[in-house]
Order: structure tokens, then sequence, then C-alpha cells
């Protein structure tokens, strides 16, 4: 297999087949410099899409694949919607700040924005015939989601290939979106079984007409991250710091997953020298004692390495237990559990429904933001970022499931309060790694049972990921990117911006 694809056109036929489906579909593409700093698009005021439906499969949606979307996702605004979780919640006097990806168009979950990122470059380079081509787009859940949005905004075929035990809302949503009911394949498992969905895509590719959109090995998903993710945490971090200037951002912590949010940890550690902080679930520990597993933190597939992950430039590895992020979706997402903490806690009831915009694994990076601030002692100037991939609303029958099993005789306050001391207060510096350079090597060299031997990778291109002018190189073609794309765009014959 290719590890990269350059900005350059392979195939101008197919190129131009695309270009003749997007005029016809009256699309334009954003570039990634627009969607990393969308006040900047094309040098002109925002573009008005105040009478578009944010959760419709339309192509002005495009521009709304970024960070900086209001609330009700229908206005720009200057700083991304986040939340700063204050001491009395944590536990820590470091400031813990939250995104939301649940302010992204269409599948309520940034992963939208690497979905984008992963077919425009086949697109614009003569990769992808979308009037031809099927997309096959392998996850654990809101990358297919985004997947399928991208594909019929774009006039093609997209193909789901994810967990058959997924949360049910995934499957609702697919269902409403895909073509046909057979572009949704579930494989064997949950979320902890990756290997299975690589094995069902590999069936698929024998079908030329089958292209897979693997999230874990496309490096324009790590890149779109470096560069508007990046941006995006940045100019939070930016925000708060006119407010404080004593702050330092110390971490910034994600669950591995594809890898590709990491990508804006490499461009956070560029900026100020933060730590980059992996998270995974304790029940499949990989990074932490080449452990495996099953788990319920939907969305941080593991039992591999992420070919995209820049594993020697991550500098600690946090394992969090699913048992958490279960209880304190319950705790958040129940009217019982609100009370506890509004009332008994003296939590703000505002910031207590903020938490709508977290979704378990949103939850799983909270509780590894505490622990990383415990484990260095950060004080009040210490920042620590993460982010929340989706919203609570995924995971209503997860929650209900989880409230049948651990409290069928009913769940009141005591049990909030059991929750909030084991799961909130109770937090200890357990399972926390920091990463020399032997360490690793060690998780680094994890990735070739997937990468050489299962998937096709050369030797040489495997140990290349090792240099860290490797990853510098690629963040230097996005230039050459958004000028594929402006070309592309001329000859659509759309315009800058809708």
């Amino acid at each position: 297999m290719s590890l990269f694809i350059e900005p350059d056109i392979v195939d101008a036929g197919r190129r131009r087949a695309a270009i003749a489906r997007l005029r016809e579909m009256k699309v334009t593409l954003p570039t990634w410099s627009e969607l990393a700093h969308p006040a900047d698009i094309a040098g002109q005021p925002s573009p008005d899409l105040s009478g578009v439906d944010a959760d419709a499969p339309d192509a002005a949606n495009l521009w709304r694949v970024h960070w900086f979307n209001d609330a009700g996702r229908k206005k720009r605004v200057a700083v991304p919607g986040h939340v700063v979780l204050p001491s009395e919640l944590t536990g820590v006097p470091a400031p813990i700040v939250v995104l939301f990806g649940r302010r992204f168009p269409m599948i309520g979950a940034h992963k939208v924005l690497a979905a984008y990122a992963c077919l425009v470059p086949r697109l614009v380079t003569g990769q992808f015939d979308p009037s031809h081509d099927r997309a096959v787009w392998p996850s654990t859940g809101n990358y297919c989601r985004g997947g399928v949005a991208i594909s019929r905004i774009l006039g093609c075929r997209g193909v789901a290939v994810l967990p058959a035990g997924m949360s049910r809302e995934r499957f609702d949503w697919l269902q409403q979106w895909v073509a046909e009911p057979s572009d949704i394949i579930r494989t064997p498992g949950t979320e902890s079984n990756v290997k299975e969905i690589y094995d069902k895509c590999a069936e698929l590719a024998r079908d030329r007409k089958n292209v897979i959109l693997n999230q874990f090995s496309e490096f324009a998903n790590y890149l779109i991250h470096y560069h508007c993710t990046g941006s995006a945490f940045d100019r939070v971090f930016g925000h708060l710091q006119q407010e404080h200037p004593d702050y330092r951002l110390g971490a910034f912590v994600c669950a591995s997953g594809s890898a590709g949010t990491l990508g804006a940890g490499d461009r956070l550690k560029a900026l100020h020298r933060s730590k980059i902080a992996a998270v995974e679930a304790i029940e499949c520990p990989t990074m932490l004692y080449n452990g495996h597993g099953e788990h319920n933190i939907q969305g941080i597939g593991d039992k591999h390495i992420p070919l995209i992950h820049n594993v020697m430039n991550t500098d600690v590895v946090i394992g969090v237990s699913d048992a958490a992020s279960d209880a304190l979706n319950l705790l958040f997402g129940s009217e019982r559990g609100r009370g506890y903490l509004s009332r008994r806690r003296k939590i703000d009831p505002d910031l207590v429904r903020r938490f709508d915009d977290i979704g378990i694994s949103g939850l799983a990076n909270i509780v590894a933001a505490v622990k990383l601030a415990k484990h260095f002692d950060y004080g009040p100037n210490d920042i620590v970022m993460t982010v929340a991939t989706d919203s609570s609303d995924l995971y209503d029958s997860e929650r209900q499931t989880y409230l049948a099993r651990r409290y069928p005789a009913g769940f009141d306050e005591v049990n909030a309060g059991e929750i909030f001391g084991h799961h909130l207060e109770g937090i200890s510096d357990d399972h926390v790694i920091e990463l020399g350079h032997v360490d690793r090597k060690r998780v680094f060299n994890l990735g070739y049972y997937t990468w050489v031997e299962q998937q096709g990778v050369s030797v040489e291109d495997f140990d290349r990921r090792k240099n860290q002018d490797f990853w510098r190189s690629m963040v230097d073609s996005i230039p050459a990117w958004d000028r594929l794309i402006q070309d592309f765009n001329a000859e659509v014959g759309g315009r800058n911006s809708p």
C-alpha cells in the first residue's frame, strides 16, 4: 500500500470526471486553510449560511466543517465552543478545557472534518471518481458517519463499515443517510475489534470500484487535525490567556482512536512546548502494557497502533476504565445525577448542562486530563486541553443499558454520590506512563504487526515515521494541497465561497 498521497495529479481523466460530477452537484470545496481559519475565507465577509439546515446533506454545509460554529451551528464565532472545568468539579487546581466536536454539521462530531480531508486529496489528484467509485469508510462510529455525509454531498456511494456492537444511535443515523441498507456493513465485535474491520475492507477492496479510506492510515487525517484542530485549540488558549496572562499550556490530552486528533497535539507542542498525552482503555491496554481486551469507550478503537500516530513525539500514555466513562455518562445525563451535582456539590447548573455536549469518549478524556494534572502536580496556571468528539445524545441507549444493568432497583442521589466520589474525587494517577525513548520505541514497534505483516506497508516506509522530519515534511505540503483544491474549484467553475 502507498504510505502517503503526494499533492500531485495522478490521473487527469478521473480528475476531469470528478470535476464534472462536482459541477453537476454544484459543490465547491473549502481549502484546508479556509477550514482552519474560516473568518479569512476568500478575504470576504462570512458567507450567510443561516438559511441552511446544519443537519441537511447540503453542499453549503461543507463550509461549516470547522471548529468555529456557534452552539446552534448557524453562525460562525471568533472562538471555538469550549468549557473550562473548575477545580470544584475536577478536584485539581489546573483548569481543564474541553472543546466541543458537537458543533460540526450533519453528524454532530468532529470526525466529519477527518472524513472530508481523507476524500478531498483523492478527488483533486484524480484518484477518486464520485460518479463511478464507492467510498468505503472503516470506523468505530463517527468517522464512517462523517464519510457517508461527505459522500452524499459529493454525489457518490458511501459505505460504512463498523462493529455491530456500537451504539444504536450510530446505526439509526446511518439508516437515514445511506443510499441503500447494504451500505451499512456490521463487522463482529465492539470497540476493540478493529482488525475485523480491516479484514472486511480487504474483502471489499477486491472490487476496484471500492476505494478504502482508512482513517487509521490516511495521513490526511493527521494533517487536517494538525492544521485545523491544532489552530482551534491554539485560538481557545490564546483567548483564555488574554484574561490570564500567566497561563501556560501544560498538555494536550486525547484518546488515541485513529490518532488523527493527536496531530493537533503535535502542533500545540511546536507552538507551546506542551506535552502530548494519548489515552486508551485500561481494559485494552495496548500502549500501556502490550495488552488486549474489550471495552465500551466508544470511538477509540484499539488493539493496534495507528499508522498515522506520531508515536515518537508522544510524551505520556494514560489508561482510563470504561467503568468511569459509563458511570459519568449516567451521572451527567440523568436528572438524579444532575440534581446531586447542583444541590449537593453546588456545581453551577449551567456548567452541568454543558455536559450535554460531551459524549463517552469525551468523559474518558476528562478523567485522563485529571490524572495527568495530578501526576505532574499542575497548578492553577497550567492549562490542560482535551476534546469531546461528540455529544451525550449519541449515548442515550448506552445510558439506559448501564442503568438497567448496574441499578435495576433505581438510581438515586446516594448512587450519584458514589459515582462522584469514586470516578471524580477518587481519580488517581494510576496507569500513567511517561514515555522515554525506549518506551516510545516499544509502542512504535507494536505497529509493525498490523501495518507490515498484515497490511503490506514496507518496512522502510514504516520506519520512516520514526523521524520527525517525515512529519514536518507532510505539514509543509499543506499549501500545495490548498492550491490543488483552488485549481480544482476553478475548473469546476465554482466560487471561492458559497
